[in-house]
């Protein structure tokens, strides 16, 4: 018994000891480094529409970011609004907590530029053999792009306006559905053709297009305001008179009549531009219902001054890394995941109202499978083909102004045509004491 009792003893000394040696060991040895990265985002979308899964996107991307990068973490802040982003944002900055990764609002972007808030990307892109800049609409990359062709911010989410089409009204003119690469004099004989009064009161009641502005003229014009290499502006210049002229056309079909949205809405207008957003929203089930729904309608390209100039404006929801992060070789992979990645690319055309950045993704069969899912099936799907091909020749707004410049000077000028139009002004000549004005008003 006696020797059984010190057998037991021993043993038990024996665990005791390697339990000891295996804690000490556990304890002593290299423990795996946890890594945090923050994202910045808000909800909602960024166009303006209704979108109820902003963070599903981005939930699918971190589960596989952070199944692929064992040791990861990948966390943000939930429930910020778009209209109270840049103001966390810059608290946030203030603070010096500034998010690994964020979105980028193209109200703050030049902003952040010039104060070294976002990391150049263009090392990382021209180090990165994974990185194929050529994947991305080149459109899209030059949005987040600044000056001297830094690239400070990848696009994520890109979206095109294009020029909707109510077809019922078209076919009961007995006019077919325009060519895309149509011109100026054929969308202003359509709208002439359907400019009408239809119930006899004197009044017209029928028309050619609501909410095309000279804007829209200018870009389809074969030049602009704004000259990029120059980095100069000239609202009196050949291009910009020749697109408030052919919108005083326009206008002079409604004979004073003010078009508005409702005569859009209940299927009296032929021709209205919408972003590609929209055009989702509202062409799919339960939105379809409350607009637009007693008429078919597609899309098309803008009408060009001459044949091939068929262009229109292109925006999108940009993406950069902290210029201060700790991070950044890790940032720069969760960057990748959500620009590059296929299945986050994918997921754009799955939860929100954008199309992807990789052209391979939006011409494929699949993003045209996930769009007619929450269609009619008698619904036309817009084509890859021509949904590339408008942002492949798109246009974007100018880096060399700040926004508010940019969008004041707009403004300036989208009241100087008003007045215009109202007073039957000379449009050379108003336009030139206009550029003098804006001169002036930059000079300050």
């Amino acid at each position: 018994m006696r020797l059984y009792r010190k057998w037991i003893t021993r043993m038990i000394q024996a665990a005791a000891a390697l339990l000891l040696l295996a804690g000490m060991y556990f304890w002593s040895r290299p423990q795996a480094q946890t890594q945090e990265l923050e994202f910045g985002m808000f909800t909602g979308s960024n166009w303006g529409v209704e979108n109820a899964d902003a963070f599903v996107i981005i939930d699918r991307a971190i589960e596989r970011f952070e199944e692929s990068h064992p040791g990861v973490t990948v966390r943000y802040t939930s429930g910020i609004e778009k209209k109270d982003y840049s103001e966390w944002c810059a608290k946030r900055l203030l603070e010096g907590e500034m998010p690994d990764v964020f979105m980028v609002l193209d109200t703050d972007f030049n902003q952040y530029c010039s104060l070294g808030i976002l990391q150049e990307l263009n090392t990382f892109m021209e180090l990165d053999p994974e990185f194929q800049s050529e994947e991305i609409f080149q459109t899209a990359m030059d949005i987040g792009k600044g000056m001297e062709e830094i690239q400070y911010a990848l696009p994520y989410e890109v979206v095109p306006t294009m020029l909707f089409v109510n077809k019922t009204l078209l076919r009961q003119e007995g006019i077919e559905m325009p060519q895309q690469d149509w011109i100026w004099d054929d969308f202003l004989e359509i709208c002439r053709k359907v400019t009408k009064d239809t119930d006899g009161d004197g009044r017209i009641d029928q028309f050619g297009t609501y909410n095309y502005s000279w804007q829209d003229a200018m870009y389809t014009s074969g030049g602009s305001a704004f000259d990029n290499e120059k980095q100069n502006v000239d609202f009196s210049n050949q291009y910009v008179i020749e697109s408030v002229k052919f919108m005083k056309e326009l206008l002079a079909l409604n004979q004073g009549e003010n078009v508005t949205q409702e005569d859009f809405d209940a299927g009296k207008v032929a021709f209205m531009p919408l972003t590609f957003a929209e055009y989702r929203t509202y062409k799919t089930y339960p939105y379809k219902i409350k607009k637009y729904s007693n008429f078919q309608w597609d899309c098309t390209t803008f009408p060009g001054r001459t044949h091939g100039e068929n262009i229109s404006k292109v925006d999108a929801l940009l993406i950069g890394i902290n210029h201060d992060s700790t991070e950044k070789e890790l940032a720069w992979e969760f960057l990748k995941e959500l620009v590059c990645g296929y299945e986050s690319q994918l997921d754009i055309f799955r939860y929100s109202q954008g199309v992807s950045v990789l052209e391979s993704v939006a011409r494929s069969e699949k993003a045209a499978s996930i769009i007619q899912e929450d269609m009619d099936k008698e619904e036309q799907v817009i084509s890859g083909e021509l949904l590339c091909d408008v942002i492949e020749h798109g246009t974007i707004t100018p880096k060399y102004y700040q926004y508010e410049t940019y969008e004041q000077m707009i403004s300036l000028a989208n009241t100087e045509i008003t007045e215009i139009f109202e007073k039957n002004k000379n449009i050379e000549s108003s336009m030139k004491i206009f550029q003098r004005e804006i001169r002036k008003y930059l000079n300050q």
